[in-house]
């Protein structure tokens, strides 16, 4: 049955009700504006930037580090080995030496690319081109040395991380300066590195023992816990490039540390990478901080991000 059309008429505006400006609630002020760049005086660059949305986020969260610091909480970091890969060891480690950063977690990659660069100078491999003929992860001295790091903390009942900085600094590795774990272990540092098995170019070896890798990592996940007792009451906790087993590993160690306290739960957490991931976003920023904190997320590369939050903590301190 057909339907009978009737004409829609446009709208009257002449008819709506108007108000004025001056009392509507405004968003975007001029005295939140950002700021030219004095060449002249570089440190108060983060005071040129504008207060609003990632700008204003970034700022806050710098600010809440920097107070948890002052009162001696932790600021502990999990770290993506992407982080390693594109040079931001020195700056990592700098951090650690002015006693800004307390820690970090790293998966088993960030080890694996640690000794490399300790040993060798260098890391990082075409894994395109490696795959096509079998040959990607094989080098022969990576396997070993990370075998006998393995060997070495099951033998002293130390964590993975820990028995890594110890091994390069024994063996005077050439550029242990630039190895974060080795720095770590000579500033006393905690150092925890959390493995899946199969995941890294090691379980390729026959020298590769999963029973005690295994166990050593465990260890780590205990000290971790550990140490999240200290982040829950006061501390802060920032991810940066791992997507998956890192943000997963922080959410049980945070759970058993709360299981073992009484304290009211109080933290402050930052997620930091390329792309917003949904356990980075739920695991670090949302769940932990519901009711307890809060949580901020920032997207960039780390190559400029990283430096640009180094340097707003540094001027921090240094403005002391």
């Amino acid at each position: 049955m057909a339907q009978s059309k009737k004409k829609i008429q446009p709208a009257d505006l002449s008819k709506v009700t108007t108000y004025s400006i001056k009392k509507r609630p405004t968003k975007t002020k001029t005295k939140s504006f950002a700021k030219p760049i004095n060449l002249k005086q570089p440190e108060t660059f983060f005071d040129t930037l504008p207060k609003f949305l990632k700008a204003s986020d970034l700022n806050e969260f710098i600010d809440l580090t920097y107070k948890a610091r002052k009162k001696k909480k932790p600021f502990h970091l999990l770290l993506g080995a992407h982080t390693i890969k594109v040079g931001l060891t020195p700056i990592l480690i700098d951090l650690m030496e002015f006693e800004i950063v307390t820690g970090f977690s790293f998966n088993c990659a960030g080890l694996i690319h640690d000794i490399e660069l300790a040993f060798y100078g260098g890391t990082s491999e075409d894994v395109q081109a490696g795959l096509v003929d079998g040959s990607f992860g094989m080098v022969k001295e990576t396997a070993e040395m990370f075998s006998e790091i393995v060997k070495f903390a099951a033998s002293e009942n130390i964590g993975l991380g820990e028995a890594g900085g110890k091994f390069i600094n024994a063996h005077k590795a050439k550029h242990r300066s630039l190895s974060i774990f080795a720095q770590a272990d000579a500033l006393g540092c905690p150092a925890t590195i959390h493995v899946g098995i199969g995941t890294d170019t090691i379980a390729q070896h026959a020298n590769y023992d999963a029973a005690k890798l295994g166990e050593a990592s465990h260890v780590d996940f205990r000290i971790m816990a550990t140490i999240c007792k200290e982040i829950n009451n006061g501390g802060v906790l920032a991810n940066i490039g791992s997507a998956v087993l890192l943000p997963e590993v922080f959410l049980k160690a945070l759970t058993v540390a709360r299981n073992l306290t009484t304290n009211k739960n109080a933290l402050t957490t930052a997620n930091f990478d390329m792309i917003t991931h949904y356990r980075p976003s739920e695991n670090i920023v949302n769940r932990p901080t519901k009711n307890a904190g809060k949580g901020f997320n920032f997207v960039g590369h780390h190559e400029i991000m990283i430096p640009l939050l180094a340097w707003g903590l540094k001027q921090k301190f240094l403005a002391e």
